[in-house]
């Protein structure tokens, strides 16, 4: 593949319809093109707004349904071994051996495992519906940031051949830090976004370390930062920087 069939891949890298090999050869090509990098950002930031002025929230009534039904759906065991097969009682008459002891202490641990699993699956369920909630707000407050009128980005490269972009909205007074290639940060760290005010670093939340592209809502109000950083820390975070910066950037005047 020549230089300049690279170049023509800045859409397909956004949208994230290169095959393996090809997008391995453009994030090499991303490291050493600027003109690349920031047209890369720039369509992954109009694909994110595309995406998510046309999303569809879910119904209120959703969870009572999700809830409701979880009752009605027939539950399955947990697998286990398969048991020997032993030989059938013979029956004299009508009179048939009595169930031992052992079996019915059998039936009663399976039913008690098929309430347990319900139980573990109703559990399942309402943190998933929750999850999906935060994720909801989430992608409103991105979404309202991103389609706002006064929106305004500015990107920069990072290491690796990544790219980050900040859109700040005046009128919502937050911010939102998209990333495209990011490479995962090191086992039992996270990366971590911050808002430089002037000189004073104010934690803006946490990114998804098994996500290497994203959108993520920064935490809290921009108010007087006048730049933003990017910092790997310990899991769970920090409550200042205790890494050099990946990233250090002004914000979009």
């Amino acid at each position: 593949m020549t230089t300049a069939d690279l170049h023509t891949l800045t859409g397909a890298y956004a949208l994230h319809a290169l095959s393996d090999e090809e997008r391995e050869a453009f994030e090499r090509h991303l490291a050493d093109c600027e003109a690349c990098a920031r047209e890369t950002a720039e369509l992954s930031a109009t694909a994110a707004r595309l995406g998510l002025a046309v999303s569809v929230p879910p119904r209120p009534a959703m969870r009572e349904d999700v809830l409701r039904q979880i009752a009605t759906v027939r539950q399955e065991g947990p697998a286990g071994p398969a048991l020997p097969r032993r030989p059938r009682t013979r029956s004299r008459g009508s009179r048939t051996r009595p169930v031992s002891r052992w079996a019915l202490a059998a039936c009663l641990a399976a039913a008690a495992a098929l309430g347990g699993t319900a139980v573990w699956q109703h559990e399942r369920a309402e943190d998933a519906l929750e999850q999906a909630r935060r994720a909801d707000r989430g992608a409103d407050g991105i979404a309202a940031v991103l389609t706002a009128p006064d929106a305004r980005s500015r990107t920069t490269k990072l290491a690796g051949g990544a790219t980050g972009t900040v859109v700040v909205s005046d009128s919502r007074d937050r911010a939102v830090f998209m990333a495209a290639g990011m490479a995962e940060p090191p086992r039992g760290k996270v990366y971590q976004l911050w808002f430089d005010d002037d000189g004073t670093m104010r934690s803006a939340g946490l990114m998804d370390s098994a996500r290497t592209s994203q959108a993520v809502l920064m935490r809290g109000a921009v108010g007087g930062a006048s730049g933003m950083g990017v910092t790997v820390e310990p899991k769970g975070g920090s409550e200042q920087p205790t890494s050099t910066p990946l990233a250090l950037l002004n914000l979009p005047a």
